[in-house]
């Protein structure tokens, strides 16, 4: 008996120094880059007559090109500091005009076709415990190898891109490597506070557990309409969100769904007011091509709210499945995002471990977009939005399909992708497309 005791205290000696040596050790830096970029030709398209802010009927190629820096220092025990410089040049098709779920999700971060250099992010984040369980977090972009808790409060202060917060979704929210349109990056009517590049200066919060994650977001907006300069009179001009989801699972598979609720002001101007002045203009045959802006309609005190649904279930280990939907009022005017008032996207992620290629990935969605009643009737009557400007409108949803498939060229690092996209009634115009647009795409990350 003494022998069976000694022998079972030498192996839970040994099985503690094996606990011990398996620890992962901690880091205090992280330094990642990537580039990504997006060739993408369009085949030409019959159009009865074409706007300003239209997209060109002839054949056309775009490119975009984006590098990003991901630098991070761990400054205490569950704190970080990031700081993401980004060169970004090229453009989207004619201009990232006349679709209202573009193309290119990398297209809206390029404000300039010449290679331009500014600070994507720079914020500090700090963790607050809510319990002695503890995970590991490996070394990635913008996250420093360490030990962090499972349940956790945190604040995060400085320049970020919300959308990196919120409205995430694991089949669809990542246009690096997921699916490019605008409509499947995010819930397109979630009009998300953003410079032209996608990134504002924020504070969020965030209460993480194992099952429920609630989060809250104040953020800046820019001074004009999808503008690079920031509003700095913050009190009238401001994006809140906020969003609940909730973890679970279903037959043994992973879900998620996430509501998501919004409110922001700016210095805008209104659809019901352009409108109105527009009835009192019908006289002049021109005002509507030549001279009828938004712009008379901008004052402080407008505002714009909305709502969003984000689901994610796992349906296997390899096929995941995503459905979204979102609304917002769509009375005054799109200010950051893109012209969509509400929408619908359905969609379908499986990797290629059926045909052994594990890292590889086929991409299949659709999304609905669509407008307010105000909204449709302001670009009817030849007014024109950041995005969208035909002249005229012949209304009708606009619809896209989007497929692809991504080879893993480098596991981790180096992949490339065939995109092919379908659009029917692009702009919402009926008098318009419908355009098949095909894409290469060269995503490296190092």
């Amino acid at each position: 008996m003494k022998l069976l005791l000694s022998v079972n205290f030498v192996l839970i000696c040994l099985a503690s120094l094996g606990q011990d040596s398996i620890r992962k050790k901690e880091s205090r830096f992280t330094l990642h880059a990537q580039e990504t970029t997006v060739s993408q030709f369009r085949l030409g398209f019959s159009a009865k007559y074409t706007g300003a802010h239209s997209q060109s009927t002839s054949e056309e190629w775009a490119t975009t090109v984006t590098s990003t820096i991901f630098a991070g220092i761990r400054l205490w025990k569950y704190s970080q500091l990031v700081i993401n410089p980004e060169i970004a040049g090229g453009h989207g098709l004619s201009s990232a005009f006349g679709i209202a779920a573009f193309t290119n999700g990398e297209a809206f971060r390029v404000g300039n076709p010449d290679p331009t250099i500014y600070l994507a992010r720079g914020f500090f984040r700090q963790l607050i415990p809510l319990s002695h369980k503890l995970e590991w977090q490996d070394d990635s972009e913008n996250k420093v190898a360490q030990y962090v808790p499972k349940n956790y409060l945190s604040v995060t202060l400085g320049k970020v891109s919300v959308a990196d917060y919120f409205d995430d979704n694991s089949f669809s929210h990542n246009a690096r490597t997921q699916f490019m349109s605008w409509g499947l990056m995010s819930n397109g009517a979630w009009d998300y506070a953003a410079n032209t590049r996608g990134y504002t200066p924020s504070a969020i919060v965030e209460y993480v557990s194992d099952r429920v994650e609630i989060r809250y977001g104040f953020s800046m907006m820019p001074v004009t309409a999808n503008g690079n300069t920031m509003d700095k009179n913050i009190g009238k001009a401001n994006g809140n969100v906020f969003e609940i989801k909730y973890k679970y699972q279903l037959g043994g598979r992973a879900g998620k769904i996430a509501a998501l609720a919004f409110y922001n002001t700016a210095f805008m101007g209104s659809y019901t007011a352009s409108n109105t002045l527009s009835v009192a203009d019908t006289a002049n045959p021109g005002f509507y091509k030549n001279s009828y802006t938004i712009l008379a309609s901008r004052q402080y005190g407008r505002s714009k709210y909305g709502y969003g649904l984000n689901i994610e279930q796992k349906l296997s280990e390899h096929i995941g499945l995503f459905a979204k939907a979102s609304y917002n009022d769509g009375k005054n005017e799109t200010w950051c995002f893109t012209e969509i008032d509400r929408a619908f996207s359905l969609g379908t992620l499986i990797n290629g471990t059926k045909w052994r290629r594990q890292d590889d990935q086929i991409g299949l969605a659709y999304c609905a977009s669509g407008l307010s009643n105000e909204h449709r009737k302001y670009l009817a009557n030849g007014g024109m939005g950041f995005m969208l400007g035909d002249g005229k409108l012949n209304y009708g949803t606009e619809h896209l399909v989007e497929s692809f498939y991504k080879i893993a060229l480098i596991k981790n690092q180096i992949n490339a992708s065939l995109v092919y996209q379908y659009i029917i009634n692009p702009g919402y115009n009926k008098d318009r497309g419908p355009m098949r647009v095909f894409s290469i795409r060269l995503h490296l990350f190092i």
